[in-house]
């Protein structure tokens, strides 16, 4: 009934991009990918092998998140609605598993309700639900849920629900530490009751942390021949470090208010302690610490709750040096672990703190209208999640939205040039090119692909730059003697951005001789630079022949 009722409702407020088209990492993901496409037997041994070109061309080895969009694209090929429907019914599954498990931390059930539709209204949610390769995060959502919903008393089924989240989506991970910290609340309480016999499924746990164990070094391996080589947003370890905070509080403001939503966020480095964003970040993280350890002395599960948000965020928070530390879908797995833990201090601190200051009358007066603010509120969410999704139709959407909210950022700045580009403003194209490079902005395939730029190809300036972000690309990829058949091709891609043909026949014809998803797409690549390269030939000849005709 639960489930249902969300879906209809998502139904209603994610309509705007049902029929989205497929858009940035879908590319890669599902619409471009043959290993997707074609559910073949070598396929599918490629997509669950660690060591195949699959994990590097994903970023991620997550042979789970592989094998949903395989068994789409069996069934809905390139129609997007079927993928956007898919998303959203995943959604609404963790908002229904949501309640089960705010029921079992001890929330009464109008609470329990009232945080699980705070999560599925959220408009934070929106990117990782209208976003057609986001289904790694609803789906990875829905097993941990599921794992953390089956331990101690299904252990076997919460050790494999564990083990598919983990291959859907490496966030996962955060379902170890929780379940530990449930149990741990719950052996207390049983102890302190004079409870015994009880099944916590200790032994069960290790074999998590095993397949945690094993999942992060395939995982690093993964990552750090792909995503990995990306360059950080901010490089001084001070800055990045003091920008947590900020994030910190950013998070929290979205979390409350489903406000400062973006695509490609891209906040503004937090330079000396002085920054409100760092000091604001700061004190709220202390007070949560602060709130944190007095529920964790008691053995409350409120603990639990707080300490879910922090293990989902601390990845994303930018301590690890990712090229983009902030991103609406990470509230995903945060924002469950926020909830709870609201849920409980209201129920166990504020509510009971506002009720002294109040007669009976008085008291049942407040409570009518805070539920009227917060079904307020909630219309709100609903309002903003209708207004949010259709920023996820293109890609067209998807970077004016950005541009929009960081209008110094590397997709603003992305956006400008090609518009100066257009209109024949070379100065001003290649300065905003510059301007994008300087954040982190190398997609030389773009560069090389987009129209817009015609007019600058001949520009020393854009020559300096395209070869520049050639070079980068040779630099992470031709160390690789045996480059896969899509690394071949990025590779490739790199080569011709320079001007080097041959170089780049000699690689995809390498490639070609493997046997991959994409043999005959190279075998025509090498075709065709084989035509372009005779074609320079007899060019180069005729320009030698006229030259010695003038000579004589």
């Amino acid at each position: 009934m639960s489930w249902g009722a969300f879906l209809l409702v998502g139904l209603i407020l994610y309509g705007p991009v049902l029929d989205g088209a497929f858009i940035s990492d879908d590319s890669h993901y599902v619409l471009k990918n043959q290993y997707v496409h074609d559910l073949t037997l070598d396929n599918v041994v490629a997509i669950w092998d660690p060591t195949s070109e699959v994990a590097v061309l994903v970023e991620n080895y997550a042979p789970v998140h592989l094998m949903l969009h395989s068994f789409e694209w069996q069934i809905f090929g390139p129609e997007v609605t079927g993928y956007h429907v898919v998303n959203l019914a995943l959604h609404a599954w963790a908002a229904a598993l949501l309640i089960l498990l705010y029921r079992r931390s001890g929330l009464g059930p109008w609470v329990a309700w009232a945080g699980a539709t705070w999560f599925f209204l959220h408009p934070g949610n929106v990117e990782s639900v209208a976003w057609i390769s986001q289904l790694k995060s609803s789906a990875a959502l829905v097993l941990s849920l599921l794992a953390i919903l089956a331990h101690p008393s299904r252990p076997l089924w919460a050790l494999l629900f564990f083990t598919l989240a983990l291959f859907a989506k490496p966030f996962s991970a955060f379902a170890l530490p929780v379940v530990v910290l449930f149990s741990w609340c719950r052996w207390r309480a049983a102890r302190e009751s004079g409870e015994v016999g009880m099944s916590f499924g200790w032994g069960w746990l290790s074999g998590w942390a095993v397949v945690v164990g094993l999942f992060a070094w395939v995982e690093s391996a993964a990552f750090g021949q792909s995503a990995g080589l990306a360059p950080p947003l901010y490089a001084e370890l001070s800055v990045r470090y003091m920008t947590i905070f900020s994030v910190f509080i950013r998070y929290a403001w979205m979390t409350l208010s489903g406000m400062g939503l973006s695509t490609f966020h891209e906040p503004p480095p937090v330079l000396g302690p002085g920054d409100l964003y760092f000091l604001a970040g700061v004190v709220l993280m202390v007070l949560l610490g602060w709130r944190t350890l007095l529920t964790l002395r008691r053995g409350s599960e409120e603990s639990v709750w707080w300490l879910w948000a922090a293990i989902a965020l601390a990845p994303l928070s930018g301590v690890l040096p990712l090229p983009y530390p902030m991103a609406d879908r990470y509230l995903y797995f945060v924002l469950p672990g926020l909830i709870g833990g609201s849920c409980f201090a209201w129920r166990d601190s504020i509510a009971p703190w506002l009720g002294r200051f109040f007669d009976p009358v008085a008291r049942e007066r407040l409570k009518h209208g805070l539920v009227g603010a917060f079904v307020l509120w909630l219309l709100w969410f609903c309002w903003q999640t209708y207004q949010q999704a259709p920023v996820y139709r293109s890609a067209e959407a998807l970077m004016a939205e950005a541009e929009r909210n960081y209008p110094d950022g590397a997709a603003a700045q992305i956006r400008r040039a090609g518009r100066e580009a257009a209109t024949g403003n070379v100065v001003a194209a290649i300065q905003h090119l510059r301007a994008a490079r300087a954040r982190g902005y190398n997609r030389v395939d773009h560069l090389m692909g987009d129209r817009r730029y015609d007019s600058l190809r001949s520009e020393p300036e854009f020559i300096e730059l395209r070869d520049e972000m050639a070079e980068d690309w040779i630099a992470r990829l031709e160390s690789d003697p045996e480059p896969s058949h899509y690394k071949a091709r990025a590779l490739a891609q790199a080569y011709v951005a320079k001007g080097d043909l041959s170089g780049a026949l000699a690689v995809i014809e390498h490639a070609a001789e493997r046997p991959g998803p994409i043999g005959e797409g190279l075998r025509a690549d090498a075709e065709q630079l084989r035509s372009q390269i005779a074609l320079e030939g007899r060019l180069s000849a005729e320009r030698e022949r006229l030259r010695t005709r003038r000579r004589e």
